[in-house]
């Protein structure tokens, strides 16, 4: 009560923090009339006078109201377009490390405008990320004339640029591209051999849009390339058919998590069905050589229980391309890890690509916690505004809109069953279409898209459908979803990047209708034309209580209704909103209250009636808090994970900088040799322990393996006072002269390069061997649980171990391969494998899943093999010479990715074919 008052008295925190911004905006205001009177040069002038003026000591807050009224005067001279105060104060709010939280078309792309020019003057390097790749090309075109106008340089990254074009676009003042790109882009820097190969430059500042997206929904999902293992389609295939034919009371599914475990009555079914086929040899299931077995019976029993065709997943062109759930878009190349795209491939009987092995992976809140500062915007983050301070230190400011709210959100209404609901949503969907008002629908699948389509066939209702089957068509359809007596079926809003205006978007409809048309005196009529019709349709879509947005049902997530919600009454126009949920919502039918709905509506509801109600309302709130929490807690679980592998990684990424920053790394080596050699040493002869006691066969056996010598330690154990210690001097003596001997042998540089590559090597394949083995500890730590223990504490404990055991196993490596190695300088090497294609994946560390867009071969792959063996790899194009037939023979394009001549066929079928 106090509370309420004082806000409404003084202000909320959020309101006083947005009202100290006026004082910087009245600065910048004023400065606009001096501005407008500078020519075209003298405006982009500027930024070579603020670099002046920070070399002089000046600070970026010290040059901002000059440098934002700067941009905003280029924006109305290059596009038309001028900053709104409120925008200025979002600017000001990314600039400083916040969030900005801004209505859906309040103009978010042309706040960051502001922002990232201030901070690229330093030229050290803006990324602007988005959540797709047509956004981030958009972006960069569209908003990077302003930043062009003013003398920065913009780059754009997106999957399968070449190499030498990508580390251009890093280069680049201003770095438009996705979170994926980004991320993956510092994974393959992690893996190649030259710091000349890395196209990242040292991280400094991020702006990231649609934030609540990219840092809380696909945060649960770490970002991994991996590359192929062995074939076994066989096993995916007879599991397939033997769960199948499991009866549903063998095994028990939990739809929250989408893990599913068999019963005991369960087990001894499928380990007699398993003996009898030959698949295990043992009686027990759980025994140690089963344990492969068992991992895919678990896969194979989610992939057809827990994961639905047209919901989870498609089938096109022969193969299974997942959904994403948050998007609703297919996610072409993506798969699912640890062997459940294989049981899903299986279970459709498409053809079964082999699994993956992670080589590198990072999860995107330690990726982005890498910036030194971190900024986002969106237009629903105030409900995960603890989250983002918990894990990244953001502070969410809720921006005011330039114009007041006219939007109407209704209550929601209640149906017994899904049939009733559709009933209703088409009949209301024709009475809207009727009075020419556009109606936007939400859907939360593919499949409630299709399914709603039907009703409204029945109903007569036109209609266009958005969701991963036409995303192709996605930006086209969503800008005229404004138009007169439009209805646009969406599986989800989120992240569409394309505003709806009420009466169409003009610059759309002269992109349809006149793309033929050259440029001209008739070309111009006809956008007048256009322009005046959307003007005139505009005014009548108002008059019918502009776009209605109907949600057909609940998300897990209140950010998501809300995504939807505000595509209505954008910049002060009319607009009205209402959810209809029936008993059948997934929502409703996972975490509801079943007594509560239950008892009351099906007792008390006529078929097709409908009942609202603020308390019913108030429970689904509820409901969606809970899922909210529960979603919170796995990606707390994910990060708390992750964070041991984090500070694993740096420490390995940093000596492999070391390494490839280094003219010569034989200290290094050195070092390594006479620690392997004090650890056989001292394993075989453990300190305070007596002669008789030490294991010589095995140190002589040790020492032959790992420095090809045959030392006579037989004669020496016949000296008295014999020490650990003196083995250990003999030893390091005897190798170092060994190591002497072969280094005179060759060209001191060409040695220096084989010791940095092999160490390289052998650090980059124990560290992937170390990654599969902390993805297997990850998936069964969990079990000691049941023993009263912590598992992130058992994890922690047991990955530092496996760590050390690692770097040991790196040391001895090295030096095995150094010693031992026979030089030969003779012929040039063969010609190299084809390369395998290495995948691009974001996986869900506990589920399986896979969120990520777009697959490629890891960029500049074939220069690391080069680098290793001593040669380059050309690319050959189909006619056998390289590049002949093929103008993209020199490009590095995944074999999976569309043709870049536009065919629509992949490029291994089409110029790629061999």
């Amino acid at each position: 009560m106090i509370g309420a008052l004082a806000k409404a008295v003084f202000g909320s925190a959020n309101d006083r923090y947005v009202k100290s911004l006026d004082k910087i905006v009245a600065t910048i205001n004023a400065l606009e009339p001096q501005l407008e009177d500078f020519s075209d040069a003298e405006l982009s002038a500027q930024t070579a006078k603020f670099r002046q003026q920070l070399e002089g000591g000046k600070t970026l807050d010290q040059i901002l109201p000059e440098a934002f009224a700067t941009v905003r005067e280029a924006s109305k001279r290059v596009l038309g377009m001028r900053h709104f105060d409120v925008q200025l104060i979002g600017g000001i709010v990314l600039h400083r490390g916040e969030i900005a939280e801004m209505r859906t078309g309040e103009g978010k792309t042309l706040v960051a405008t502001l922002a990232t020019y201030l901070n690229a003057i330093e030229g050290k390097g803006v990324h602007v990320v988005t959540v797709n790749d047509y956004l981030a090309r958009r972006d960069a075109e569209w908003m990077g004339r302003i930043h062009q106008f003013l003398g920065l340089t913009v780059g754009v990254i997106v999957p399968n640029l070449p190499e030498h074009a990508r580390r251009d676009a890093y280069a680049a003042d201003i770095t438009y591209g996705t979170n994926n790109e980004f991320g993956f882009d510092y994974l393959r820097d992690n893996m190649k051999q030259e710091r000349t190969q890395q196209v990242h430059r040292p991280f400094n500042y991020a702006i990231v849009d649609e934030v609540d997206s990219i840092l809380i929904d696909e945060a649960r999902t770490p970002l991994i390339i991996s590359g192929p293992t062995e074939d076994k389609s066989d096993l995916y295939i007879a599991l397939d058919q033997l769960v199948k034919t499991l009866p549903a009371d063998l095994y028990e599914a939990d739809e929250k998590t989408k893990n599913i475990s068999l019963t005991e009555e369960g087990v001894e079914h499928v380990e007699q069905l398993l003996i009898a086929n030959g698949v295990i040899s043992t009686d027990n299931l759980y025994d140690v050589e089963n344990t492969l077995v068992v991992h895919h019976l678990d896969q194979a029993l989610r992939a057809n229980v827990m994961f639905k065709r047209d919901i989870d997943y498609i089938e096109k062109d022969g193969k299974i391309v997942i959904i994403d759930e948050f998007t609703g878009r297919m996610m072409d190349g993506r798969r699912w890890s640890n062997g459940l795209h294989q049981a899903v491939e299986a279970k459709e009987g498409v053809k079964i690509e082999p699994e993956n092995q992670t080589m590198a992976s990072i999860t995107f809140q330690n990726y982005f916690r890498m910036y030194p500062k971190l900024s986002g915007m969106t237009g629903t983050a105030a409900t995960e505004a603890a989250e983002f301070w918990d894990i990244y230190k953001l502070n969410v400011v809720e921006i005011p809109t330039n114009l007041p709210v006219q939007r109407i959100d209704e209550e929601d209404e209640f149906y017994k069953n899904t049939a009733d609901k559709f009933q209703a949503i088409a009949k209301s969907i024709r009475e809207k279409q009727d009075l020419g008002q556009p109606v936007l629908v939400g859907t939360v699948s593919i499949e409630k898209s299709e399914l709603l389509s039907g009703y409204l066939k029945k109903e007569g209702v036109e209609h266009a459908v958005l969701n991963a089957r036409f995303h192709e068509q996605e930006a086209h359809i969503v800008a005229q979803a404004g138009r007169l007596r439009a209805v646009t079926i969406a599986t989800n809003m989120a992240g569409r990047g394309t505003d709806i205006q009420l009466g169409g978007n003009v610059e759309f409809r002269i992109e349809d209708e006149l793309k033929d048309l050259e440029e001209g005196p008739k070309r111009d009529l006809e956008i007048d034309r256009i322009k005046a019709e959307v003007a005139a349709e505009r005014q009548k879509v108002k008059d019918a209580g502009g776009l209605f947005v109907l949600g057909t049902e609940r998300h897990e997530s209140r950010r998501i209704d809300n995504q939807l919600r505000g595509r209505a009454g954008r910049q002060g126009d009319p607009g009205l909103s209402r959810f209809y949920l029936c008993l059948e919502d997934d929502l409703l039918r996972i975490f509801g209250p079943d007594t509560l709905f239950a008892k009351m509506m099906n007792s008390n509801l006529a078929d097709g009636e409908a009942i609202g109600s603020k308390w019913l309302s108030k429970a689904i709130e509820t409901a969606q808090k809970k899922v909210e929490a529960r979603n919170y807690e796995v990606r707390k679980q994910v990060v708390e994970y992750d964070n041991v592998m984090n500070d694993q990684r740096k420490v390995i990424y940093e000596q492999r900088s070391e390494v490839m920053d280094a003219d010569a790394v034989d200290d290094v080596v050195t070092d390594m040799r006479v620690d392997a050699i004090n650890t056989m040493v001292g394993t075989a002869c453990p300190p305070e322990s007596y002669p008789e006691q030490w294991d010589i066969q095995t140190l002589k056996a040790r020492v032959a393996d790992v420095l090809g010598m045959e030392p006579p330690i037989d004669a020496w154990m016949e000296e008295e006072a014999l020490e650990p210690d003196i083995i250990e001097e003999r030893l390091v003596t005897l190798a170092e002269e060994k190591m002497a001997a072969k280094i005179g042998e060759t060209d001191p540089s060409i040695w220096r390069q084989i010791e940095k590559s092999i160490l390289l090597d052998r650090l980059d394949h124990h560290w992937k061997e170390h990654l599969a083995t902390l993805d297997a500890l990850r998936q069964v730590v969990f079990l000691r649980a049941y023993a009263q223990k912590q598992p992130i504490n058992e994890y922690k404990q047991e990955a530092f171990g496996l760590f050390e055991n690692m770097l040991e196993a790196i040391r001895e490596d090295v030096t095995r391969v150094l010693m031992t190695a026979q030089l030969r300088m003779a012929e040039p090497p063969p010609p190299l494998p084809e390369l395998p294609e290495f995948l691009t994946g974001h996986i869900d560390p506990f589920f399986g899943t896979d969120d990520a867009e777009g697959v490629g071969r890891i960029a500049g792959a074939e220069a690391i093999l080069g680098s290793l063996a001593g040669a380059p790899h050309p690319t050959v194009g189909p006619g056998g010479a390289e590049g002949d037939s093929n103008p993209y023979a020199g490009l590095d394009i995944s074999r999976n990715a569309p043709c870049p001549c536009g065919s629509g066929q992949k490029y291994k079928h089409c110029h790629g074919a061999a």
